[in-house]
């Protein structure tokens, strides 16, 4: 049977995806593109805002369309928090939430012997259980994301998530390491960990720290490089740090949300520092690990924000100088504390602020590239077209050499010749 994968939101759902897809393998099913006609789709939605919400309930409905008599199965955070909403809709057969995945291949095959819909979606606030999912290669990208922790503690006032994913579960340290070691066999030299709360593994665990986990995955055999996919300011400890800075296997880049830089706004947020708190230890950061690249996420025109506050923003941004800003213009999402705020920023407004943060973003950027130039940077080799291949520097700089497929899934040095944001061009050292 032909099987197809729609996956939105984040690398956690790219992860579960893959996971999945290696269930319905051992079972020689054959995968094809969302695009193509399947006998089953397996749509993996998301719902950090209303937006992305939406975006899951067109896709689902755009597969039914491709083949209304195939087995249309909804999964992941958009159907853990509306399985009612999505069961309503004619042409959905199974819908579970984000738990008890691995049970997706039984619940198919019991709808396509009984044809009868099925919803089967448990709640997660209370839930505690890691579900031990596991995957060996993956579809679309020369880096391996290996899942360390699912769900989050600390509602902030406008995300969703934790009760879409319940409270930290963090994966045992067998199955992280024993998954690492299969990654490495299968040719995968960059592992990136990934989470909901990715800094938060280990919390629910009494003697096993985040530390205690990098401290071991640095010893796996045959890999080259570890990459951190996110983590909170207060989350990286000083052990942590020293750790990065004296073992080469780190990538010499962290992505540190940063959320907002009026303290004014990260109160309202529930962010758990103050913007003087955040620069003293990005200053400490840099002190032991120069020239790391550190990347971040703000979030624009979030309810009370003045026009004073987002100056304060831009100069703090500007002061901290990070290498890459993924800049988002605060949605309303319903079911949260900020969804119901006064003074909530027209979008226009937003919208001009968006673009002044994206302008400087572009110069920040080309400031970091610059410093490079010239000079050798470690970079893993992931895709090519038709005039160049492509890959990423250890400092997350996005890098092209001239086309040379034999690169793919290799680890190079490379000189920057021509330092610009989203077009740095490099040759490859021999």
């Amino acid at each position: 049977m032909k099987i197809a994968f729609y996956t939105l939101g984040c690398k956690v759902n790219t992860y579960e995806s893959e996971s999945i897809w290696e269930i319905f393998k051992a079972e020689d099913f054959e995968r094809v593109s969302h695009k193509e006609f399947a006998d089953v789709y397996i749509i993996n939605t998301c719902t950090v805002t209303n937006s992305a919400a939406s975006k899951s309930r067109k896709a689902i409905r755009k597969l039914i369309k491709i083949n209304p008599e195939a087995v249309v199965a909804v999964m992941g955070c958009y159907s853990q928090l509306a399985s009612d909403e999505v069961f309503l809709i004619d042409g959905v057969d199974i819908v579970i939430g984000t738990n008890h995945r691995e049970k997706l291949l039984p619940l198919v095959k019991k709808f396509l012997n009984e044809r009868k819909r099925i919803k089967d979606v448990h709640d997660v606030s209370r839930y505690r259980i890691f579900d031990e999912i596991k995957v060996t290669s993956f579809t679309e990208s020369t880096r391996a994301f290996l899942k360390i922790e699912d769900g989050c503690n600390n509602f902030c006032t406008y995300c969703i998530i934790p009760y879409a994913r319940g409270p930290v579960r963090s994966r045992d340290k067998v199955s992280i390491l024993a998954e690492a070691n299969s990654l490495v066999k299968n040719g995968y030299h960059e592992i990136v960990l990934t989470g909901i709360h990715t800094g938060g593994y280990g919390q629910d665990l009494k003697d096993y720290s985040f530390y205690d986990l990098l401290n071991d995955l640095k010893n796996v055999e045959g890999l080259k490089r570890i990459r951190i996919s996110s983590i909170e300011i207060n989350e990286l400890t000083d052990e942590i740090i020293t750790l990065l800075a004296n073992h080469k296997i780190f990538a010499k880049h962290l992505h540190i949300p940063l959320q907002s830089g009026s303290d004014e706004i990260l109160r309202l947020m529930k962010r758990k520092y103050n913007k003087s708190q955040f620069s003293a230890h990005i200053e400490h950061i840099r002190k032991l690990i120069p020239n790391i690249a550190i990347t971040t996420d703000v979030i624009v025109g979030f309810p009370n924000e003045t026009a004073e506050m987002f100056e304060e923003m831009y100069q703090f941004i500007e002061e901290i100088a990070f290498s890459e800003l993924h800049v988002f213009p605060y949605s309303k999402r319903s079911g949260t504390q900020a969804a119901k705020m006064e003074k909530q920023i027209n979008g226009i407004v937003k919208a001009a602020r968006v673009n002044r943060l994206l302008q400087l973003n572009e110069k920040l950027a080309t400031n970091f590239i610059k410093k490079s130039k010239n000079q050798e940077v470690s970079v893993i080799f992931e895709k090519s077209d038709d005039n160049f291949t492509y890959g990423h520097s250890d400092t997350y700089i996005y890098i092209k050499v001239n086309k040379d497929e034999k690169l793919h899934n290799e680890i190079k040095n490379v000189v920057i010749e021509s330092a610009k944001y989203k077009d740095t061009f490099g040759r490859v050292k021999t």
